[in-house]
């Protein structure tokens, strides 16, 4: 995925504290906490997390390069995995590269033989709650909701 100079790469565990700084940062401009022993904690070690166990982290990189986006595809079981860790830096949404990322997301998903896609948000992050149900995601009610999170999503691939 190119948009202007932005480009999208695998990500990798020397990344770790640059997607850190990028998520903790945009979960404290809404108001949210970061939570680096729990939730947040898949952030220490990517590769294992995600790649070891069937799914993918892509991270979004201007001509700096720096990282101004991230998502996680988490496998939950063979036929569902979770959207994890979707954000981007204030001055790139608005402008069609969050849409593009879930299209990237979703193919891969399917390469990788998911059937559904979930996810966990928070009604503050208004944003990519449009962008979701914009894109076909259904609300739904999940046995456990993360700690800041009060909204969950579904979409069949």
């Amino acid at each position: 995925m190119k948009q202007n100079n932005i480009g999208i790469r695998k990500a990798k565990n020397s990344d770790s504290e640059e997607i850190k700084k990028l998520v903790f940062s945009i979960l404290r401009e809404y108001g949210l906490q970061s939570d680096p022993l729990k939730t947040d904690s898949d952030l220490d070690d990517i590769e294992g997390t995600y790649f070891e166990k069937g799914g993918m982290f892509y991270v979004l990189e201007d001509d700096a390069p720096s990282i101004i986006g991230t998502a996680g595809l988490y496998a939950v079981d063979r036929s569902t995995c979770e959207l994890r860790k979707m954000y981007l830096e204030k001055m790139y949404r608005g402008i069609g590269i969050g849409k593009k990322l879930i299209e990237v997301i979703v193919i891969k998903a399917k390469e990788l033989g998911f059937n559904v896609m979930v996810l966990e948000t928070a009604s503050v992050l208004k944003e990519a709650v449009g962008l979701y149900t914009n894109y076909g995601f259904k609300e739904y009610q999940p046995e456990h909701l993360s700690n800041r999170c009060d909204q969950a999503y579904f979409i069949e691939l």
